[in-house]
């Protein structure tokens, strides 16, 4: 929003309505010059600051990818890792399964022999 230029009443009185309207143009077209200069400047500023920005915006956005990239890596090693622990685990289980229920069959199949061979001399 331009704001126009004014000068004092004496102004006028002294110079003449010629000489002070010609100063009152004179600075009007010197604002809107410099508004115009400006206005260019604070464009151009923008557009540098637009490509600074984009730039950085880019290089974050790549670390990111790259930080997830290896978060991903060391997750799958976990899991694999979880996977044979897991594996070595449940062989483990099932040998001390045969190691604490093969003594324990062996006694029933024992003490049913034994009652049907008791049975079996009546």
């Amino acid at each position: 929003m331009p704001v126009t230029a004014k000068l004092s009443r004496k102004f006028y009185d002294t110079f003449g309505d010629e000489i002070a309207n010609e100063l009152v143009e004179w600075f009007n077209q010197v604002d809107a010059t410099y508004r115009g200069d400006l206005r260019e400047l604070n464009e151009l500023n923008f557009g540098r600051f637009d490509a600074k920005l984009e730039q950085r915006v880019a290089e974050l956005d790549a670390k990111i990818e790259q930080r997830y990239a290896q978060l991903d890596a060391k997750v799958d090693q976990r899991m694999a890792e979880l996977r044979k622990d897991l594996a070595d685990m449940k062989s483990e289980l099932v040998r001390w399964m045969f190691m604490f229920w093969a003594p324990t069959a062996l006694g029933v199949v024992g003490t049913a022999l034994s009652v049907v061979a008791l049975l079996l001399r009546r």
